[in-house]
């Protein structure tokens, strides 16, 4: 048996959703870090490794607040499962774009391995998702956006910096 219950264990993992939500209301990205432990390690693949809370705060609040992060509110979790031996939370959560504006949804899968440290923090986080299927996805909400007329300047910045033609 494990140091915390299965309950604990979900109990968390919930709070860290609700918060992931009202961050993609309020934009409050400092706030993510604080469900961490000071000496917590973030790995993200395609982005590097941060080694404690305030790296891990800094590179979430300069991410989130240039494209494509800046218009990425949205973050449904499609399947979680609680390992409740070893404490660790594994997700398949879907990065989600904000409406280009015709309704129609433009998102992709990460995994998300989250490790349990006690009193509502973590330890650990590791997304893995494949970059290129990423920069696919993020190409088609910009190509939506330009053609709905609502692509913004970060975005249209952004196509250009990746060589992008808007059609």
């Amino acid at each position: 048996m494990g140091q915390w219950s299965h309950a604990e264990l979900e109990a968390a993992f919930q709070h860290y959703e609700r918060v992931v939500a009202d961050i993609g209301e309020t934009w409050d990205w400092s706030r993510y870090a604080d469900q961490f432990t000071e000496d917590a390690t973030y790995v993200e693949h395609a982005l590097g490794n941060m080694a404690g809370r305030e790296a891990i705060r800094e590179w979430i609040v300069s991410t989130m607040n240039m494209f494509p992060g800046s218009e990425m509110p949205f973050y449904p979790v499609s399947w979680c499962s609680i390992d409740t031996d070893k404490g660790w939370v594994i997700s398949k959560v879907m990065n989600r774009m904000k409406d280009p504006g015709d309704g129609s949804i433009h998102e992709t899968p990460v995994i998300t391995v989250l490790k349990y440290a006690g009193e509502g923090l973590w330890s650990y986080e590791e997304d893995a998702y494949n970059p290129m299927n990423f920069l696919v996805m993020v190409q088609g909400y910009v190509q939506r956006c330009h053609r709905l007329g609502t692509l913004s300047d970060d975005g249209r910045t952004f196509a250009a910096n990746m060589n992008w033609e808007l059609a």
